[in-house]
């Protein structure tokens, strides 16, 4: 028969498995093993939520397959390197946090062309990276349930930052251009 520590705290006496509490404390076994399937159903929703966002949203179509293979490549890891080395690890955003993020400033899904262009790349930290591609969904029309606009590209990264952090969420064609 196996046997391990009972976890009740200061308590050194033996537990019978598959218990984790011994017989003075076996009271809390049902709260421990609640506690413990509760974590489990949330890791297992988490596991299969990356899954399918690494193997079926990111991998949507031939166009979304080849962007995402670009980032496997080693030109993309050279040119990341090259952009965190110029930015200092600087959030080019908020200029106040360390970024680890390398973004493409004008999204590839609206221009292609700049996929591979240095001067497109700027290091951003989590938080500016997570607005900043709200804001692309609004302003540009890109992500899984919208349609590409006809607006000019915006390479102004203080603009950009302006644009995202506004208020009233509206953006003037006027400041843009």
């Amino acid at each position: 028969m196996r046997v391990r520590r009972c976890r009740y705290p200061n308590c050194h006496n033996y537990a019978y498995v598959p218990n984790h509490y011994c017989d003075k404390h076996i009271n809390h076994e049902a709260e421990y093993q609640a506690q413990r399937d509760k974590y489990r159903g949330i890791h297992r929703s988490s596991k299969a939520t990356t899954w399918k966002y690494n193997h079926v949203i990111r991998y949507r179509n031939s166009v979304k397959t080849k962007q995402n293979m670009f980032y496997h490549t080693r030109e993309w890891q050279v040119l990341r390197s090259l952009a965190f080395h110029r930015d200092y690890h600087l959030c080019q955003y908020c200029k106040s946090n360390a970024g680890n993020i390398v973004d493409h400033i004008v999204p590839i899904e609206f221009d292609q062309t700049k996929m591979k262009d240095i001067n497109n790349l700027a290091t951003c930290c989590r938080g500016c990276h997570s607005k900043k591609t709200r804001w692309e969904q609004d302003y540009y029309g890109t992500g899984l349930h919208n349609s590409l606009k006809d607006v000019p590209a915006i390479m102004d990264v203080e603009l950009i930052n302006k644009l995202m952090n506004a208020r009233d969420g509206n953006i003037k064609r006027s400041e843009t251009i």
